[in-house]
């Protein structure tokens, strides 16, 4: 659409999605509509602005994909050829898909979607002298087709339509009272999409045949093609090619990572903190933003008789996904800190997962963090340093057990990912008698909040909680941080992101202190805290921190979309003023009745007023000494006490090409 000279540039387009004369595959939400399948329901107009480009299409929808399914021959057949390290990865990798399934119908529920469709391009491309699409694959139809992106009756205009809603032009020139301007649908229980008899009634996202100026000829497969050698029990043509292909030495990979570096072993850095008294339990629950990460450096610097960093809480309510936890692995190998456990949270906020289908649900305020070209705008800048983070053994994984639900155990169900509350609660079960637990918390505050419903009240040993985030707006001009919602002034994104967990919380008995977005900002100077870091006699994870944050500082200073850079600069006080030097901090405390905001209404969700009658008492960090902020942390940094036993990625090269020496000190 900005570039539509373009469109002369691309030849053709092959997309799988789309079920034209199946049904949908929109498993949680089939009572509401049967008609989409996902990849085009994800974003209906935009899948309608590609079939009317005019740009020639073939289409591999569920028709097609429906008759390729993984079944059980294939899977077996594809076990006992895996002569490629490509291969390896890949059977690897459905393998584990079909151990955690939450069902037992793998081989007739999962099928080679995307697999096919590339098979089917492939295959066609090598036909290209043939106009009819013909392959090896698939057999082929031309149809007449559209995208439905709204219901009928047309023209209604409610607010579920952001093209047509409070508007007096239509986005896209779009035509009042035409097929774009009906009900769109707007949530999986959505009520308007709900029809008799169960049967769901909206079409958002449905690839329908159609008549008339709305249709578009489009080349569609519509079942995979039998396999000729009928003495295979592979009996579709494209099982056989996907083995073969897969497993051909041509253009094959050259390494694993075991054969790329002959002396890697995994190592686990296990501190021996011998005969040191341990100072108080500390929880940290951080959302992976590079503040957090950087609050997490100093959490581990402070000498451990003051500070027992015993366990970490990562919610994906926040920054970022499931996945990149594996960087606060890479964080505490870094720091020979393999000994701290890490559980994983909730990936929607309280109330947002759908009551029938849990692994699905809302992202009503997640909605709320700003994107970049890559992803989610700091963790850009986070995740592309993270390269240059030693790689720790510890991952990610889907590995599971029947223990935990899965059908079948996983080949190997001890790596499992261990969750936030298993977490929690092997802590607590390891306690001294007496002892109780501080946790710190610089994201949304739904962890915590499930903490504290937790049946087996274990919320009992949190002896303080110190909570980063919160705005408390003094004046109509001093604004929270929620930028991306516009009818949202007041609040702070930590709050804006989980409300009711928030609202959970402050509503607890639980000592409180609250680090809030004022004070945060005034501690939040580049060039403040830059010019300390960059002082000689340094550590790898004080290096590491100047690149971190020389690079948000350029970002900030040269492109308008990083402008909310010094947030991250804010969230590392919490874990300073829990450190408690205050000799030098010299903080200013004050305690207000506060009362948080979640009723459901986007322009006020999240923010905290000051409520006398029904507020509750909470410490509130207002002013700290700004130059001892920053020379505590820096300096921190720069000690050589408990710094890091290995400092990058190509330290950890180095050591993997030479037999390997462990590092004294540690086990």
């Amino acid at each position: 659409m900005n570039n539509p000279h373009l469109k002369n540039n691309i030849e053709h387009i092959y997309a799988m999605g789309g079920a034209v004369r199946s049904d949908g595959n929109l498993f949680a939400d089939l009572y509401s509509n049967p008609y989409a399948e996902f990849n085009i329901f994800a974003d209906p107009f935009a899948a309608y602005q590609v079939l009317h480009s005019g740009i020639p299409l073939t289409l591999v929808p569920l028709d097609a994909t429906n008759t390729i399914p993984t079944n059980e021959n294939f899977f077996k057949a594809f076990e006992q050829n895996q002569h490629t390290y490509e291969a390896q990865y890949c059977f690897r990798s459905l393998k584990m898909t079909r151990d955690t399934r939450t069902d037992d119908h793998f081989y007739t529920s999962h099928y080679m979607w995307d697999t096919f469709a590339a098979g089917v391009a492939v295959s066609t491309m090598r036909n290209s002298q043939n106009r009819d699409g013909e392959n090896e694959f698939a057999e082929m139809e031309y149809m007449n087709i559209t995208v439905v992106t709204s219901n009928e009756p047309f023209g209604i205009s409610d607010s579920s339509n952001p093209f047509f809603y409070h508007r007096e032009v239509p986005r896209f020139n779009l035509t009042k009272g035409g097929v774009h301007s009906g009900h769109v649908q707007t949530g999986l229980r959505d009520p308007l999409c709900l029809g008799e008899n169960g049967k769901g009634r909206c079409e958002d996202g449905y690839t329908k045949e159609v008549s008339g100026a709305e249709a578009v000829r489009v080349l569609v497969a519509t079942r995979a093609k039998p396999n000729p050698d009928r003495n295979s029990t592979l009996d579709r043509a494209f099982y056989k090619s996907f083995l073969d292909v897969l497993n051909d030495p041509q253009q094959s990979g050259r390494f694993n990572f075991t054969t790329q570096f002959p002396h890697y072993k995994e190592v686990l850095y296990r501190p021996d903190f011998g005969t040191k008294g341990l100072g108080k339990p500390v929880v940290f629950d951080m959302d992976m933003s590079v503040g957090d990460f950087l609050a997490l450096f100093y959490l581990l610097k402070v000498p451990v008789e003051e500070i027992n960093v015993k366990g970490i809480i990562v919610s994906p309510t926040g920054w970022a996904n499931a996945a990149t936890i594996d960087i606060v692995y890479d964080f505490l190998h870094m720091m020979g800190r393999d000994d701290i456990p890490v559980g994983l949270g909730d990936v929607f906020a309280m109330n947002q997962s759908d009551p029938v289908f849990s692994a699905v649900g809302d992202c009503k305020y997640l909605k709320a963090i700003p994107h970049g070209s890559g992803g989610l705008l700091d963790s850009d800048t986070l995740y592309g340093l993270a390269r240059d983070l030693p790689r720790s053994p510890r991952r990610y994984t889907a590995e599971n057990s029947v223990k935990y639900g899965a059908p079948r155990d996983t080949d190997h169900p001890e790596l499992r990912q261990p969750l936030a509350l298993e977490i929690w609660d092997s802590i607590v079960r390891t306690l001294d008698p007496g002892s109780k637990i501080t946790i710190l918390t610089n994201g949304p505050l739904t962890s915590l909040a499930k903490i504290i419903q937790n049946e087996n009240n274990t919320s009992s040993v949190i002896q303080d909680v110190y909570v980063v985030g919160g705005h408390i707006s003094h004046s109509d001009t001093d604004k929270g941080n929620v930028l991306t919602i516009d009818s949202n002034e007041y609040t702070e994104l930590n709050m804006f992101l989980d409300p009711l967990a928030a609202k959970t919380v402050f509503e607890s008995s639980l000592d409180i202190t609250l680090i809030p977005l004022g004070v945060q900002r005034r501690v939040s100077s580049f060039p403040e805290i830059l010019e300390r870091l960059r002082k000689i006699n340094t550590t790898p994870e004080a290096l590491f921190a100047q690149r971190l944050l020389s690079r948000l500082y350029h970002l900030k200073e040269t492109h308008r979309r990083y402008q909310q850079m010094d947030t991250f600069l804010g969230e590392i006080l919490g874990a300073v003023v829990l450190a408690g030097n205050f000799s030098k901090l010299d903080p200013t405390f004050r305690v207000k009745p506060i009362k948080v905001l979640a009723e459901g209404v986007e322009s006020e969700d999240g923010r905290i007023v000051i409520d006398e009658k029904q507020g509750r008492l909470v410490k509130i960090v207002e002013k700290v000494d700004l130059g001892a902020y920053y020379d505590l942390f820096t300096e921190q940094l720069r000690s050589k006490e408990q710094s890091a036993v290995i400092g990058s990625f190509d330290e950890q090269r180095r050591n993997w090409s030479v037999p390997l020496n462990l590092t004294k000190g540690f086990h």
